[in-house]
């Protein structure tokens, strides 16, 4: 289960090294190789493998002709790619989707439970106020989590 927020460097040829605790996590569960898309551009999401591979089963089973999943398909697999952790615990992020999020070098790395979420950092803390949640929100979170019996 991946979660926190831990900042991050892009390298110059397109390299996230993954943070430290992410990386045991993945270890763990020996995961060397990922699905790396974007559902929006905005931002990467570096999917394990195994993980990618059981939502394409779910995405299957509902079927392509949903235009839904037929959209979010076409989205995550044109700026998708499957990458392989190199021995510096680094992934490449595909140049489109580089470009098109600004991936350039201060990024931000959030665990999203199953998942690796990375924000241009300078665009994410720009945009932090707006997603800040109100205080109905929190309630109904918390009636979600805690629903009474």
């Amino acid at each position: 289960m991946f979660r926190g927020n831990h900042p991050a460097k892009v390298d110059e040829k397109g390299r996230l090294k993954l943070p430290a605790a992410f990386k045991q996590l993945l270890d763990a569960q020996n995961v060397t190789e990922f699905y790396i898309t974007s559902p929006d551009g905005k931002s990467a999401e570096i999917w394990p493998l195994p993980v990618w591979e059981e939502r394409e089963r779910k995405l299957a089973k509902i079927g392509t002709l949903n235009k839904m999943v037929k959209k979010y398909v076409k989205v995550t697999s044109y700026f998708g790619q499957q990458v392989e952790v190199d021995n510096q615990a680094r992934v490449l992020i595909p140049q489109i989707l580089r470009d098109k999020a600004s991936l350039d070098s201060d990024v931000t790395v959030f665990g999203k439970m199953n998942y690796l979420e990375v924000n241009n950092r300078a665009n994410f803390e720009l945009d932090l106020p707006a997603i800040e949640m109100s205080e109905d929100e929190c309630e109904a979170l918390s009636d979600l989590i805690n629903p009474a019996s």
